[in-house]
């Protein structure tokens, strides 16, 4: 017979007790979270799995179980997804399969057409951004709230908006209809809810608020270029892909891309956070040195894993779509540089224990190279991703 294990005279009992088990820590709404999630896969598998090659069925199979995850484990997911869908559902029916309805229903028009909800979104961001800076300012945490709160409600009607864009690209043409990540226009979108989702689960995991007023800044100046590329482009209007683009790669190639922009972004604007108050400056008002250092560590590991992956994907993508894994393309050539720019900044944070201003400086400047590979290529090189330009 085994014998109980003998706990030390004086030791806390606490200190052997055994943490439950993954499964054990979720509750009933989580499963109940993960069972939607795989009914709902399962309803767009048998409704429009005609329309799917094996490849798209396979990523459309595996986001149940990867958002379920998520939902465990960040629970604002959990009420996030259902109302995104809930008021995309309530968008499409209101089409009636008949696009011109953006422009005669009243909510559709004002609130919930893809452009309506966009321009809802980048007003939502901008005002997030006003008052995260009031916060911050006044030492209020009505500010920090307010503009946590316009955030949240400004990842809501952006994730709407993407979702209606695709139903509506199916309206113009089924040949016409794409998931929406083909263009500068709906990138701009995608970096800007990425970045803000990232930082709001920070917000959330480090309980600040503080930082809202650095990040937010960011997205603001990205929601500000789209709306100016849109009125002036004509950026807005849903375009037919060009040939290079029409892969099932595109659907996993750009979002993971744009994790790795969202993050690296992320990591610069608390970097630039990180050097204000190493030089004293708002010394009582941010978190402290340790929580900036994490929060910038974090980014860019979670941003280099997604961005190595991204690359990987473009390589296969272009095999299939050019005949070549690499061709020194402008894109591809920058592509790399950010790349080895983020490796060696980890290589040395854990190698040689980088730490303080200069991981700062790194991380910030790091933004630089990162905006020349997404934007500057586009508007300074031509080459095989010219799709992109300006």
């Amino acid at each position: 017979m085994m014998q109980a294990k003998q706990i030390p005279q004086g030791a806390p009992a606490q200190t052997y007790q055994q943490a439950p088990g993954y499964f054990k820590r979720l509750d009933p709404v989580d499963w109940i979270f993960a069972a939607v999630l795989l009914g709902a896969a399962l309803f767009a598998l048998n409704r429009y799995g005609a329309y799917m090659d094996i490849y798209e069925k396979v990523i459309l199979v595996l986001s149940a179980p990867t958002f379920a995850a998520l939902g465990w484990h960040w629970k604002p997911v959990r009420w996030l997804m259902p109302l995104v869908a809930l008021l995309s559902f309530f968008a499409i029916a209101m089409y009636d399969h008949d696009l011109a309805m953006a422009n005669k229903k009243f909510f559709l028009k004002y609130m919930l057409s893809s452009q309506s909800a966009i321009l809802w979104m980048s007003a939502l961001f901008l005002f997030s951004t006003v008052f995260y800076w009031v916060g911050l300012a006044s030492r209020a945490n009505f500010g920090f709230s307010v503009g946590s709160k316009l955030c949240w409600a400004a990842v809501v009607l952006g994730w709407t908006g993407m979702m209606v864009r695709w139903y509506e690209s199916y309206l113009i043409g089924p040949d016409v209809g794409h998931i929406p990540v083909s263009n500068l226009y709906e990138v701009f979108i995608l970096f800007s809810m990425i970045t803000a989702m990232f930082y709001l689960y920070y917000e959330k995991h480090y309980a600040t608020r503080q930082l809202g007023a650095f990040v937010l800044p960011v997205i603001a100046a990205a929601v500000t270029f789209l709306m100016w590329y849109a009125d002036s482009r004509d950026a807005a209007d849903i375009q037919p892909l060009v040939p290079a683009l029409q892969s099932w790669w595109m659907k996993i190639h750009v979002p993971a891309n744009f994790i790795g922009y969202g993050t690296f972004a992320l990591a610069a604007m608390v970097g630039s956070a990180y050097l204000i108050k190493s030089h004293g400056y708002l010394e009582d008002r941010l978190p402290s040195l340790e929580v900036l250092d994490d929060v910038m560590y974090k980014s860019i590991s979670v941003g280099f894993a997604f961005f190595t992956v991204a690359t990987i994907l473009g390589a296969l993508w272009a095999a299939e779509a050019w005949g070549g894994y690499w061709s020194w393309d402008p894109k591809e050539t920058w592509a790399l540089i950010v790349w080895l720019n983020y490796a060696a900044w980890l290589h040395m944070r854990l190698m040689t224990g980088l730490r303080g201003r200069v991981a700062a400086w790194w991380a910030l400047i790091g933004l630089l190279v990162t905006t020349f590979a997404f934007l500057g290529v586009n508007m300074f090189l031509s080459g095989l991703h010219s799709y992109g330009k300006l």
